[in-house]
This record gives C-alpha cells, structure tokens and sequence, in this order.
C-alpha cells in the first residue's frame, strides 16, 4: 500500500492478529499508533488523536503494514458505486476512444484496486492519473473538469 501520495488521511486500518509479537520491538510512539487502529477511525483521526501530523504518522504506519500489525479496512460505504466506474468509462472514452475501459482498468491495477473494491478518497487521485492518458490537452481537462463535478456530486 502506498502512503506516500495523498489522500491517506480517510484510511482507516484494523489490528492485525500476530502469533510472534513477541519477537517485534516497537518505540512507544509506534506502539500509542498501533493501539489506536480500531477498525473505525481514519489515518487522519488517529494522527490527531496521537499528536502526530500526517507527514510524521506514514513511516509509522508503514513500518506497522510491513510488519503485519495493521491492515487496510475497506467497507462497502468508502468504495465508489457502478454508476461512478461506469461514468467513468465512459467519459475516458469520450477522450481516448473505445479502449477507455482498459486503460481505466490499467490505473485501478496500478493503485492496487479494481472496479469493485476502488476506494472513494482515491478517487481524484484517479481521475489525476488516468487524464495523464489524454494526448489532447482540451479533451484532458474537459475529462477533469467533468469528472471533478461527478466526485462532487457523489460526495467523495
């Protein structure tokens, strides 16, 4: 998982169940980070309610996913609907022509996702990525200008 590019501020992780804990060894502020993981609060909320700023928690939180002691939490209401993917096709092959569901295929894989599980606060991040396939600069900022009002619109 990539925390180094925006938006991680709407993660939200879980603890994870280790048998070998035991074996880890883990500074005082790395340990406040992991106890705060719930399942329920964002990467944003627990740098908050750790006094940590987001630029200070990644490398925490990176060394916490590569150790195995948290793990991403993605629930059905922070993934974008059908009506949103579909859109999207769409307005990418408006700008590229018929192989805009490929290339948008393309980006999810890149970000590690598919159509189904994409989360909502990755999607301008998306939208940012797949304009990068647009040749013509009219027709790329005519994609972004449309679909920046659709993530609006859904509120993501």
């Amino acid at each position: 998982m990539d925390l180094s590019s925006g938006g991680v501020a709407g993660l939200v992780f879980k603890q994870a169940i280790r048998g070998d804990l035991g074996k880890l060894s883990l500074d005082g502020q790395m340990l406040s980070v992991l106890m705060s993981f719930d399942g329920k609060k964002t990467l944003g909320q627990v740098a908050q309610q750790s006094g940590i700023n987001l630029g200070a928690i990644r490398p925490i939180v990176a060394r916490l996913i590569k150790y195995k002691l948290i793990e991403p939490v993605e629930t059905q209401e922070n993934v974008v609907d059908q009506d949103f993917m579909t859109f999207l096709i769409s307005q990418l092959s408006v700008a590229i022509g018929p192989l805009g569901g490929i290339v948008v295929e393309d980006g999810l894989e890149d970000l590690g996702y598919t159509k189904t599980n994409f989360p909502t606060h990755r999607t301008a991040e998306l939208v940012n990525l797949l304009s990068q396939e647009i040749q013509r600069e009219d027709k790329r900022i005519q994609f972004k200008q449309v679909m920046l009002k659709k993530i609006k619109d859904k509120g993501y």
